[in-house]
């Protein structure tokens, strides 16, 4: 495969240079849009996007965590400045 033909494929699965599906990127500006960031619980994130706490917190919550975007507090998550710059966003404070 070369690295235009995986290129490719990835825009057609909506991936996007970081690896972020529509998924991750859903949860991430739904917590920056609807919670203004975090701390939000996991339950109130699931419910928001449409998503199952398990699968959230099985498929998109590791790699979010790995690569900064998304941090664990013990009042919810919250996304990181990484993850608002990542998506062109300004962080209101």
């Amino acid at each position: 495969m070369t690295e235009g033909l995986a290129r490719e494929a990835l825009t057609l699965l909506q991936v996007d240079p970081r690896g972020l599906d529509t998924i991750d990127q859903r949860l991430l500006t739904t917590i920056i849009a609807s919670f203004r960031g975090g701390p939000v619980g996991l339950d109130t994130i699931a419910a928001s996007i449409g998503e199952e706490r398990e699968t959230i917190e099985d498929m998109q919550e590791p790699y979010l965590l790995q690569i900064g975007f998304l941090q664990r507090t013990p009042r919810g998550r919250l996304v990181t400045d990484a993850a608002y710059e990542h998506l062109g966003l300004t962080k209101s404070e």
